[in-house]
């Protein structure tokens, strides 16, 4: 049967995510494919104790329906401890609960974008909200990066040349795939620009408190004084992805729209897991976990570089993340697409090539590898085989 698919549904594209996840969980593969949080840093049992907890305190009121912006002890903790602490002053009332930060990704995309708009990224940018974007067939304009992430000049001269731009989408932390971070003077910079041009940001910005070295810079939306950010958070890294909640933080007139898609979409999140979610916060020191947890990824972090220094050829270039969990190649004459069937089936390694995180595919001597799940064992050893298999490929 041929199902009469809506151009919409259409411009969702390929199974890339879910073929990336799969290869993450596949035990026959050492995988650097994965883009997810270490289990082991999970607080199970902290989370069982407020979750039980919660029950004590809001009984049923956690098992009814509540509204599409979020239950309010959950907002009230998010404004006065999360945002708060990253430099944003907030109210509860400036917060909507979302299913994960790549829900917010979507309602930006269902509020603004018409087919044929144009939208501003880093080059490159994240493969999910690429997902997100594509059903408005929009007209992508991608900015150059450094390592001190997007380039304000050009984004200056990507706003001239393109005064319908209608939004700025950046990952400004750590970024999903290079694991480069936006410098703190760019940032100010950004907002300026986003003001003279009269555009929107998207701040996504999940890896925020993933940092275990270097300078922390304010967000975005701390330079905001004209409501152009939409900051999106996310508890899937300082918690555990499987709560499936994040939030956005942005003004009354752009959450009102959240509110109307929240409504229409899946009514609101869970009430149960909102109240778990607010007890675990309110009762448990995160930064305090973040910190022990952060120190996993450092290890892992630097056994990765030491491995790609002692094993990868010279002319390989690659990223030196400050926190987050990826680290981008770029390796002159090789095709990372191409290889990756190879690199599955000889020698038992996956990654994601970097040919999907280009808006418009320009570019597929790239690999994103990620280091979050994995040994250091398995690090090395894949870094030792993946080597080899670049090498003779090219």
């Amino acid at each position: 049967m041929t199902l009469p698919l809506s151009k919409a549904m259409q411009g969702y594209g390929s199974d890339f995510i879910r073929d990336m996840f799969a290869a993450a969980r596949n035990p026959d593969l050492i995988s650097f494919a994965g883009g997810a949080p270490a289990p082991e840093g999970y607080p199970l049992e902290a989370f069982r104790a407020a979750s039980d907890k919660a029950f004590e305190e809001w009984g049923q009121v956690m098992m009814a329906y509540d509204g599409a912006e979020g239950v309010l002890p959950l907002r009230e903790i998010i404004a006065s401890k999360r945002m708060a602490s990253m430099g944003v002053d907030c109210r509860a009332e400036d917060i909507r609960v979302v299913s994960g930060s790549q829900q917010g990704i979507d309602f930006m995309a269902r509020t603004f974008l018409d087919e044929g708009d144009t939208i501003i990224c880093e080059y490159p940018t994240y493969l999910g909200a690429l997902n997100s974007f594509n059903v408005y067939r929009p007209n992508y304009v991608s900015v150059a990066m450094d390592d001190q992430g997007m380039r304000m000049d050009e984004l200056e001269k990507a706003l001239i040349a393109n005064p319908q731009a209608k939004l700025i989408y950046t990952v400004p932390e750590f970024q999903n795939p290079t694991g480069i971070t936006l410098a703190g003077d760019r940032r100010r910079r950004m907002v300026e620009l986003a003001e003279e041009h009269d555009v929107l940001i998207i701040e996504d910005s999940p890896y925020y408190e993933v940092r275990f070295e270097g300078e922390k810079h304010p967000p975005i939306k701390a330079f905001d004084t004209c409501g152009r950010v939409v900051y999106l958070g996310s508890f899937s890294k300082t918690l555990c992805p499987g709560v499936r909640l994040g939030w956005a933080c942005a003004e009354y007139e752009i959450l009102d729209r959240f509110r109307i898609l929240k409504e229409a979409s899946d009514f609101q999140a869970s009430t149960i897991t909102q109240y778990q979610v607010a007890t675990y916060l309110r009762d448990n020191d995160v930064d305090a976990h973040m910190a022990e947890i952060c120190k996993i990824y450092k290890s892992r972090r630097d056994a990765a570089l030491a491995a790609i220094d002692e094993f990868f050829p010279d002319d390989v270039q690659y990223t030196r993340p400050e926190g987050g969990y990826f680290i981008w190649l770029t390796v002159p004459g090789l095709n990372a697409t191409e290889m990756l069937t190879r690199a599955m089936n000889e020698i038992g390694v996956a990654y994601v090539p970097g040919e999907s995180f280009y808006a418009n595919g320009e570019q597929n001597n790239n690999i994103r590898l990620s280091y979050s799940q994995m040994t250091e064992e398995n690090i090395r050893e894949g870094m030792s085989r993946l080597s080899q298999l670049v090498i003779s490929a090219r």
